[in-house]
């Protein structure tokens, strides 16, 4: 058979070149394993999975890992869960955060919507880091405690979680964007005796005054003892008994320094989208977070201290931790505050271009956007320094590659990745050494040992789709979810369905050549643009209002690789005209969660469907908008009512009609 030759291919140089090869080669010559060509990405992936105690232990070597204990072995047992990853080790994770970068290079560069910049160097970052970690100590903040931000995307977010975790504390945030109930089902689980406090962000224009959601909070946060006031956006909450200002915080003299900690020791604490119920809180450890962020954008993206590294993301996504772990490599890191397509829908590409990124992130939607607005990069814009673009948060349309190939460059790579707030990292990715075929991910990531099952368990032929699942630890994998102290809860979400081995949720399918195509979730979670929402909320925000009586809430992977989210909602007698209805539906879900969480579409519909125990139908339902066959994606004799069911079938047969005919 015939392999069709990949649309974009490396250059040989840039291969040679990479740091990914380097370490090829690195361990060839030290005889950690004998690999026949240093550039063959396929032979050094499939011994990474192979051997993850060999290949991770060679990681921390190779990037100069400062354990202040060392392990005598990287893997204790070697099992899911409860792997033992360097047992008796010690480090801290701030420590190497901070370890690289000029004192004058810029560290971290934060542009708002209208252009406006503010920076700090890295000697700056070291100082301010170190100031704000002796006035957490003032605070009596000791290893283990937890401090918070509600925060927008800003300079001293990166500052108060580095300061964070230098004490040995554990970090959590949530973005300014969301309402105080919503951040306090997050943050309030963790008891937290810090908080840290914006007072506005910007959107669309506009500046959001939220000191009052900060006072809101504050009282939903049990044991909280202080609270640390950030001026953002203009805006900052008053200073009292227990508010300080930040600007005192920089003022305390503090010595650089960091605590040392176990491997395993609580880094930061991730929360999940809240589908089933409250959120539920991941911990990942230092030592995992600091090995997996030094080879998603070490090896992955290549990145060094070369380069301006802009993700554009939410506080409130993990991709903000993964933006921020680019100081791991002495990177220059840019944050945005805004809306990512205001003024204009060019206004990331702008920011690209006026400070020379050499690292572009975004999703696939921004780049669908672009193309629909009639975006030209390449003819507007001065993009030299561009290498690569990230993408991940959703499918990728093989159309996007084409799109960025015309009108951004046929010497840019697309980088297309998928991995999650699980891990903190990547499963699938692309390397400066593989080949990139449009709609297709290139590769399996280093230390990741992926395969494609079935219902059985059995791993599928390759080119046919099944559940993605990780046969060997990792890492990163989460300690343990917070509150759950038996550890049932973090088993039932990995491991239930093939205990012993890690189930994602994704449908995908592993190509002949290794390729990976993502087919979406497998599960019922609400991923817009990469952000995963819980569903739980907007039922509570939409369903306390009088007029609704049901609602049931999905998110559509679309073949194009855009995503749909719809809500349908049965309205109770004597209501008034739907459509006040419906505008008074996404003002209350804007205002209790978040603009993010606002359906794209609200359906008014004569009855919802439930299984018979009363369980909402997000799964059947999402598929049946797919395309899926009714019959086998659900069962009428399985619901309380076949014929609401009936109903969104027709729904669904409809749409696909009238979108079919538009084309």
């Amino acid at each position: 058979m015939t392999v069709p030759a990949a649309p974009w291919v490396p250059a040989e140089d840039e291969v040679a070149s990479s740091r990914i090869v380097r370490f090829a080669s690195w361990l060839t010559a030290r005889g950690v394993v004998e690999l026949a060509d240093v550039t063959d990405y396929a032979e050094l992936q499939a011994w990474s999975a192979r051997c993850p105690g060999d290949f991770w232990q060679a990681v921390a070597d190779f990037f100069e890992v400062d354990f202040d204990g060392r392990a005598e072995v990287a893997l204790g047992k070697r099992q899911m869960p409860g792997a033992q990853w360097f047992p008796g080790a010690t480090l801290n994770f701030a420590q190497h955060l901070l370890r690289h970068g000029d004192d004058q290079r810029d560290a971290v560069i934060v542009v708002g919507e209208g252009g406006g910049r503010a920076s700090i160097t890295f000697g700056e970052l070291r100082a301010q880091v170190a100031s704000v970690a002796a006035r957490l100590l003032e605070l009596g903040v000791e290893p283990g405690d937890r401090v918070v931000g509600y925060l927008p995307n800003c300079i001293e977010g990166v500052v108060a979680f580095a300061a964070s975790a230098a004490v040995g504390a554990c970090w959590s945030q949530t973005a300014l964007d969301y309402s105080s109930r919503a951040a306090a089902d997050r943050l309030a689980q963790l008891a937290p005796k810090v908080l840290f406090a914006g007072g506005g962000y910007a959107f669309k224009g506009e500046v959001r005054d939220r000191r009052q959601e900060v006072e809101d909070l504050r009282a939903l946060l049990p044991g909280l003892a202080h609270t640390v006031a950030v001026p953002t956006n203009g805006l900052s909450i008053d200073v009292g008994d227990d508010v300080s200002a930040w600007s005192d915080a920089l003022a305390v003299v503090g010595e650089p320094g960091t605590t040392a900690v176990a491997f395993d020791h609580p880094l930061w604490v991730l929360f999940t989208s809240g589908t089933t119920g409250p959120p539920k809180g991941i911990v990942h450890g230092h030592g995992g977070a600091l090995l997996e962020q030094l080879v998603s954008p070490g090896f992955h993206l290549d990145l060094d201290e070369d380069d301006v590294f802009f993700w554009y993301t939410s506080p409130n996504w993990m991709m903000w931790n993964a933006q921020v772990c680019g100081l791991l490599h002495g990177a220059t890191i840019v944050l945005y505050d805004g809306s990512p397509t205001s003024p204009s829908t060019d206004a990331l590409w702008r920011v690209a271009a006026d400070l020379g990124v050499t690292v572009f992130g975004t999703s696939p939607g921004y780049l669908q956007a672009s193309a629909r607005s009639g975006v030209e990069p390449a003819r507007d814009l001065d993009l030299p320094a561009l290498r690569i673009i990230g993408v991940t948060g959703s499918v990728l349309p093989a159309s996007s590659n084409v799109w960025v190939r015309e009108h951004v460059g046929t010497d840019v790579q697309v980088g297309s990745m998928s991995g999650g707030t699980d891990i903190v990292g990547v499963f699938v990715a692309s390397a400066p050494t593989t080949p990139v075929y449009d709609g297709e991910i290139s590769a399996a990531a280093l230390g990741v040992a992926l395969e494609a099952w079935d219902d059985d368990g059995q791993r599928v032929p390759a080119g046919t789709s099944g559940e993605m699942v990780i046969t060997e630890p990792m890492p990163s994998m989460p300690l343990y979810f917070w509150n759950d102290p038996d550890g049932s809860a973090y088993r039932d979400a990995y491991f239930s369905t093939y205990p012993g081995t890690w189930r994602q949720g994704d449908s995908i399918t592993v190509t002949e050549r290794g390729t990976v195509v993502i087919h979406g979730r497998s599960d019922s979670t609400l991923n817009r643009n990469g952000i995963r929402m819980g569903s739980a909320e907007i039922y509570e925000a939409v369903e306390s209002l009088p007029e609704v009586e049901d609602s049931l809430v999905v998110g559509v992977e679309r073949a194009d690789g855009g995503y749909w989210m719809p809500m349908f909602v049965v309205l109770a007698a004597g209501t008034g005209h739907p459509d006040e209805v419906v505008a008074r539906m996404r003002t209350e879900i804007a205002r209790r969660t978040s603009p993010r969480h606002v359906p794209d579409e609200i359906v008014i519909v004569p009855a919802l469907p439930h299984t018979k125990t009363g369980k909402k139908l997000e799964v059947p339902v999402k598929r049946i908008l797919q395309g899926g066959d009714p019959d086998r994606v659900s069962s009428a004799g399985a619901v309380d009512d076949p014929e609401a069911l009936q109903w969104l079938i027709r729904f669904a047969q409809d749409r696909r009609s009238v979108e079919k005919a538009s084309r």
